[in-house]
């Protein structure tokens, strides 16, 4: 007489256990997607404290890690980007408003060269390609980390006694040096110009133009680094939010990697916001200095 099969039970999803007592092929699927989720959300984190102390998106480290770790193509790489910069943005921005470290008028200027130069990222997308694209951000940034390693004891500040803010300058109250401190804005020519290049990046790659904004308000237009970093969150948001409908529209959005790119954000911006009381001007400089490299070694190894 034949004797009957074993019963194997089931797994909790339905399907038949490994007869080796192996976990089955779709498990392994389940653990390795909620990895790559926890990855994201990581980095949305990263993302989320770095905008708080330096005014950048959070797809600065996003994208590459999409593209090169993940393998996703790279528009979708892009919008999920977009998504994190447009977070990071929000949550700073409301936590910041109403302590002077928002220059709105400053802000609002430069947002239309950024405006402008984000229309032309697509005119530029069909000229240049995605290559040349990397090796030119990669060159300038690399650029633009020398001229903050130069500036780490630089203070943009006016003497005491002179309230001649200007046009587009403004004061508000630092910890740091326990005082009122005055700025006025200098070469508005040039954070026009750069704002303008960071608007066509940030369409094109999916970053945040904070990383070109910020320094280039702190080394040649006179800006304090907290305002220049505050300002750009504000302004990141919404440069992201005129071109994250696009990409949306067009399906290039992954809702799960999007979903946890927000959240990562909003643990990131509260531990950035607790670091920002104490951290000193010189350190953040010196942080913003090694970003800027780190991020143009990414640029040149994906070209």
């Amino acid at each position: 007489m034949r004797r009957a099969p074993p019963h194997r039970s089931p797994s909790p999803r339905g399907e038949p256990a490994a007869s080796d007592g192996r976990p089955s092929c779709r498990t392994l699927v389940g653990l390795v997607s909620l990895l790559v989720v926890a990855g994201v959300m990581a980095l949305g984190a990263l993302g989320g404290l770095l905008g708080s102390l330096l005014g950048l998106g959070g797809g600065v480290f996003l994208v590459p890690f999409l593209t090169i770790g993940l393998g996703l193509p790279f528009r979708q790489a892009a919008g999920i980007g977009l998504m994190t910069v447009i977070a990071t943005s929000s949550v700073v921005s409301a936590q910041r408003a109403g302590d002077g470290t928002v220059n709105l008028r400053l802000g609002i200027v430069l947002e239309i060269a950024t405006t402008i130069g984000g229309l032309a990222g697509g005119l530029t997308a069909l000229a240049l390609s995605q290559r040349t694209l990397h090796v030119a951000f990669g060159v300038v940034a690399l650029a633009i980390a020398g001229v903050m390693f130069r500036q780490l004891d630089a203070r943009n500040a006016l003497p005491e006694g002179d309230t001649d803010t200007g046009w587009l300058g403004g004061r508000f109250y630092s910890a740091e040096s326990d005082r009122l401190v005055t700025y006025r804005v200098h070469r508005l020519p040039v954070a026009l110009a750069m704002s303008f290049l960071a608007g066509n990046v940030s369409g094109l790659l999916g970053i945040g133009g904070g990383i070109l904004k910020v320094p280039a308000l702190t080394a040649w237009c006179g800006v304090p680094l907290r305002v220049a970093a505050t300002t750009s969150s504000l302004m990141i948001g919404v440069t992201a939010v005129a071109s994250a409908p696009l990409y949306y529209t067009a399906g290039d959005i992954l809702p799960q990697y999007a979903a946890a790119s927000v959240l990562g954000v909003m643990v990131g911006t509260r531990v950035g916001f607790r670091l920002a009381e104490r951290a000193r001007a010189r350190r953040l400089k010196l942080l913003l200095g090694c970003v800027l490299v780190l991020v143009a070694v990414m640029m040149l190894v994906r070209a």
